[in-house]
């Protein structure tokens, strides 16, 4: 609130914003849509993968064949990626929309990053059988490893997830949103908070006796998100509370 009087010192805090989007339910699960947008797209990746191992095989069916036609096994090397690519690109899409849960971590793991062990299966058996093939000469087992092995950790990087989605994060995230709905809604439109190093709860009001005492230094301002974030602060004072609703005539019960 505009009017509250402080004669501490009040930092405002910078960074901490946690991107978020609505959720209906207390506990994220997927909608029904949600749910048929990312079976389509995993049916897709998978048809992706199954191509790309199909140009794995056709490659290392080429290894079989004297003279071998570089040309040719480069292009197949450049199939197996693109497809690999696309593939992990559609899967990580469908894990946003229906996110598998941190409880069961063997899952989790697997479903989150899936197209980093699907672009090792796609080019692993291709790169040993290279540096191994007899009837290769070493010039043409460089030129066409390194292809190849390039291609892996190409498709690998794009295969990983480095923030894989979770039912726990999108629920994290709803209640920050409901919570900065409260806030805004008690506060005049401002998602604005104070809070110190030691609180438990976040306030409206800087002067609020909860932290506008003598062993408080320092009072710390931001948003909610910056509050949860920063301190992992999840809950509006009481008396913050009620003192809003007070001043906009409401219910405080």
């Amino acid at each position: 609130m505009a009017n509250d009087k402080t004669s501490k010192k009040v930092t405002r805090v910078e960074g901490g914003e946690i991107p978020s989007e609505s959720r209906e339910t207390n506990h994220f699960v997927a909608g029904d849509e949600s749910k048929a947008k990312a079976k389509n797209l995993r049916i897709i990746a998978i048809i992706c993968w199954i191509v790309a191992i199909g140009f794995e095989i056709g490659a290392i069916l080429l290894l079989r064949k004297v003279p071998i036609n570089m040309t040719w096994l480069i292009v197949l090397i450049v199939a197996d990626l693109i497809f690999v690519v696309t593939g992990s690109l559609l899967w990580k899409k469908s894990n946003r929309l229906d996110p598998a849960s941190e409880k069961d971590s063997i899952k989790f793991f697997i479903q989150n990053q899936l197209g980093l062990i699907i672009s090792v299966i796609a080019f692993l058996p291709l790169i040993i059988l290279i540096f191994t093939n007899k009837n290769m000469s070493g010039k043409q087992k460089s030129i066409v490893g390194a292809v190849a092995v390039i291609a892996m950790v190409i498709a690998g990087i794009f295969g990983i997830d480095f923030n894989p989605p979770s039912q726990e994060k999108y629920t994290e995230q709803k209640k920050q949103i409901e919570q900065t709905k409260q806030v805004e809604s008690l506060n005049n439109g401002a998602n604005l908070v104070y809070w110190t190093k030691s609180g438990k709860s976040y306030h409206l009001y800087k002067d609020c006796s909860y932290i506008n005492t003598a062993r408080t230094d320092e009072i710390f301002e931001g948003t909610v998100a910056q509050a949860r974030a920063l301190k992992n602060i999840t809950d509006l004072c009481d008396r913050c509370e009620n003192r809003a609703k007070k001043e906009k005539g409401l219910d405080s019960k």
